[in-house]
């Protein structure tokens, strides 16, 4: 079944909640309009807070190599606690 959330008029689909660690009124929360512009937000939790950090999709004209969906694994594995608890939304049209 699909995790469908919308916050501020934007829609997206959680497709990945390793070790259930999507929290929509947590995410609403930590959720500013600084993350309206990216396609993908990956949310990790690190001493019980939840960070947000936003992705693009590697065919958007303003990913960079630090920004691009296909770094997600290095990302979690450099700049992440080990074995962190995390998910990745995806912006959706609907």
């Amino acid at each position: 079944m699909k995790k469908i959330y919308t916050i501020e008029e934007i829609t997206y689909e959680i497709i990945k909640d390793n070790r259930n660690a999507f929290n929509e009124e947590d995410f609403k929360n930590r959720y500013t309009d600084y993350f309206y512009d990216f396609d993908y937000i990956v949310g990790d939790w690190a001493y019980e807070k939840l960070r947000l950090k936003g992705f693009y999709d590697d065919s958007n004209p303003k990913a960079n190599d630090i920004n691009k969906i296909s770094t997600l694994d290095d990302y979690l594995k450099n700049k992440c606690a080990y074995g962190c608890k995390y998910f990745v939304a995806k912006k959706i049209n609907i």
